[in-house]
């Protein structure tokens, strides 16, 4: 192959994969604690948390919506606002949550 078009497949590769890693990249989960997070890097149920002050942001989990706001209040802090996919807790679950 001459150096020209392995550049060339290269970057189409690269031009296919962008939106799948941004995708992958975004934060599933975000989190607003009642106080400011302790570590910049929280470890909860096995996901990691990336959080400053009292926001905090995590990847997609297996578990539902609500273990994974309970794993995170119970090592962090109560939690006031928890969304996964944009979806927003309700008040009862988020009662749940802290619980």
């Amino acid at each position: 192959m001459t150096p020209a078009r392995l550049l060339a497949a290269t970057l189409l590769v690269a031009t296919l994969a962008a939106p799948a890693l941004a995708r992958d990249a975004a934060p599933y989960y975000r989190a607003e604690l009642a106080a400011p997070a302790a570590e910049a890097r929280i470890v909860a149920g096995g996901l990691l948390w990336r959080c400053e002050g009292t926001q905090c942001l995590a990847g997609k989990d297996n578990s539902r919506p609500l273990i994974v706001c309970r794993k995170l209040a119970r090592e962090a802090a109560p939690v006031t606002r928890f969304t996964a996919a944009g979806e927003e807790l309700t008040a009862e679950d988020l009662a749940r949550c802290n619980g």
